[in-house]
């Protein structure tokens, strides 16, 4: 390995971000200069951006979003909210329960914890402050149970980690092994939230009649379809993610424009446009990671990283925590989906010398890095809530404290009792 190399790579790339350069660029510019130094023709680099992004398997991506773009405007979350407001509207606070299990239902369609706190949020931090909820605990609520739509499928972050690890780690094991983690980060906020609410004394909602209740579930059923379609889709083995993708796409296009017909049709062509942009900006980062990480591999630094962790501890406990120190701690300056670019080269062969399965290990950094989006200074899921709410990321933060220690709970039983993740994912598979 070049030291000088190596520093230059990391360096270049620390400095970029910075000075304020996009993510992307940084990791492209630190990507191409270094080679430049190692003496690597320019068209080799080129080629790894063309080869980072010319995978079928990050095809699922762009249907994903275009289908939870469509949901989520096209009145899914409302109904989901009354529904959820069926199941456990009548608890003491019901309403901000009522906000966790919509989170946990509309994550299992348009996994995206900021597209959850647009469309939820939108909805539940108004009704929550008229009901005399206070502001800061309405949008603590909104933001963190909005994690749960980065683990439970469908999981934009499970396909990108799926990709960059390699090492026959699959979508669908991903998939399978995010379930029962998220539904524990829906009951452990649940746990949080009952405890204020009765302390706070917040109201209950008052039951609905059969019938409205009847009628209130099935027009949701309709919308959570599309969750349906996709966890027995990919988890029954009938299609694989892409092609579950396009069909959960083609579905809510349906359900919403032909079904619930609350916006036009000519409200498509925005959602395309919105989806073209964002896809484009993934797509884009992630061919530049791609360089990225084969300049890594070329200066043999995540081996590097392995015998420097080794050498601190062989003790797996002790090295579990050490990585989930520095990816909270990484989460609070970065987004996820470039730390989970970044990190997984570097730390997935850490993880793999000590016996940590690499699915595992996915859902222990996709946690971590959830976590990361409720926490200053560039939470990105925490921005949204705030802006939603009209309220100040200090005011927030002052009170968040009791949710971030569900969340690390969770985050503790995960990492060090394997089968919570695993379970699932070995049963299909026998």
């Amino acid at each position: 390995m070049d030291p000088f190399a190596a520093y230059m790579l990391i360096g270049s790339f620390l400095i970029l971000i910075a000075v304020g350069v996009p993510i992307s660029f940084s990791l492209g510019i630190a990507a191409f200069v270094t080679g430049a130094y190692l003496g690597i023709p320019l068209m080799t680099i080129f080629l790894k951006v063309s080869d980072g992004m010319d995978v079928f398997a990050l095809l699922a991506i762009p249907f994903f979003i275009l289908a939870g773009s469509i949901m989520a405007q096209g009145g899914i979350a409302r109904r989901i909210v009354e529904f959820a407001n069926i199941l456990v509207g009548w608890m003491r606070g019901g309403l901000s329960s009522v906000n966790i299990i919509a989170s946990m239902f509309f994550g299992g369609i348009s996994g995206s914890s900021v597209a959850d706190t647009s469309s939820i949020g939108a909805i539940m931090i108004p009704m929550m402050e008229e009901k005399g909820y206070d502001k800061d605990f309405a949008v603590n609520v909104t933001i963190t149970s909005s994690t749960q739509g980065i683990i439970i499928p469908p999981s934009h972050n499970a396909i990108i980690y799926a990709w960059v690890a390699g090492m026959g780690v699959s979508v669908k094991q991903l998939f399978e092994a995010g379930i029962t983690p998220g539904v524990l980060v829906g009951i452990s906020l649940l746990v949080v939230s009952l405890i204020i609410s009765k302390k706070r004394n917040y109201p209950r909602e008052k039951m609905v009649s059969f019938s409205e209740a009847a009628k209130i579930a099935w027009e949701a059923l309709w919308g959570m379809g599309a969750a349906l379609i996709i966890i027995v889709g990919i988890l029954g083995g009938i299609a694989t993610p892409t092609e579950v993708s396009a069909i959960a796409a083609v579905y809510a296009f349906i359900v919403t424009f032909f079904v619930y017909r609350d916006i036009p049709l000519k409200a498509f062509l925005p959602m395309i446009a919105e989806t073209v942009k964002t896809v484009a900006m993934v797509m884009f980062l992630i061919g530049c990671s791609s360089a990225f990480g084969y300049l890594l591999a070329y200066l043999q630094i995540p081996a590097a990283v392995t015998n420097f962790m080794l050498s601190l501890t062989s003790n797996k406990i002790l090295l579990l925590i050490l990585v989930n120190i520095m990816l909270l701690l990484l989460g609070t300056i970065m987004d996820m989906a470039p730390l989970i670019l970044i990190t997984t080269p570097i730390l997935l062969p850490v993880m793999v010398a000590i016996g940590v399965n690499p699915v595992h290990f996915g859902i222990i950094l996709m946690l971590n890095l959830g976590i990361g989006l409720c926490t200053p200074p560039v939470g990105s899921t925490l921005f949204v809530g705030c802006a939603i709410g009209k309220i100040s990321i200090e005011e927030v933060t002052k009170t968040i404290w009791p949710f971030y220690l569900a969340m690390l709970t969770v985050l503790i039983i995960v990492t060090y009792i394997p089968a919570v993740s695993m379970w699932l994912p070995r049963l299909l598979a026998g």
